[in-house]
């Protein structure tokens, strides 16, 4: 019986990836004394914030949300005797929200001075990414494969065989995250004038994604 000879090669694909979306993450929480309350007001921070993303030109459909969650809370606190016990502090509602739109436009700064007028108790972080992900990551496995198939044309080259067809290729098709997050979470300043509200400078230019991926190729030798 006739072994057929192989050699196993793994291939890595690099990219610099030049983001064209900017994905702005908000996130409304807040806690309060009962389950009814904490739902009023975070209906009242969702509407805030509808409205400072109109106010910038956005449409508030777009903004999508993440996370929403609603969980009760403890304080430790010491009774009359000096132990220390769990005392229900209140209802913690965080509601995080997403909206995308194309890197390069104004929208940014509208939407961070829009926030700075809104009412509702927000932070929000702002995430460079891109528009078709799944083309990144195909040009990335492409690369990987090619990367392959040069080392395994210079192992086969020092050993004095000849490289032959693909027999198989291992993926793991990566589902990371092709993003980059330069500006960290931020909490509006409910106590600036409306002259320091509107002074964000939103000038940055974000540095390229670098994303990378592998793929393990056997091939034939002979």
């Amino acid at each position: 019986m006739t072994v057929e000879r192989t050699i196993r090669v793994t291939g890595r694909g690099k990219l610099a990836v030049p983001p064209d979306t900017i994905c702005l993450v908000i996130t409304a929480e807040g806690r309060y004394p009962d389950y009814a309350e904490a739902m009023r007001r975070s209906a009242e921070d969702t509407e805030a914030v509808r409205g400072a993303i109109a106010a910038a030109g956005l449409d508030p459909k777009d903004l999508k949300t993440a996370h929403f969650g609603i969980n009760t809370e403890y304080e430790g606190v010491q009774d009359k005797n000096g132990s220390w016990i769990q005392r229900f502090a209140g209802y913690r509602c965080e509601h995080r929200m997403t909206i995308r739109f194309p890197r390069g436009s104004e929208q940014l700064s509208q939407v961070m001075e829009g926030m700075a007028r809104c009412p509702a108790a927000a932070s929000f972080h702002v995430e460079y990414t891109v528009k078709d992900p799944e083309k990144v990551r195909n040009r990335l496995l492409k690369h990987a494969v090619s990367d392959s198939r040069k080392k395994a044309e210079t192992l086969t080259r020092a050993a004095g065989v000849t490289l032959g067809d693909v027999v198989s290729i291992d993926c793991s098709w990566g589902e990371g995250e092709i993003m980059s997050r330069p500006v960290n979470s931020v909490m509006m300043d409910k106590t600036a004038t409306p002259e320091e509200a509107c002074g964000f400078d939103m000038s940055m230019e974000p540095e390229d994604i670098s994303v990378e991926d592998t793929v393990t190729v056997i091939w034939s030798i002979r």
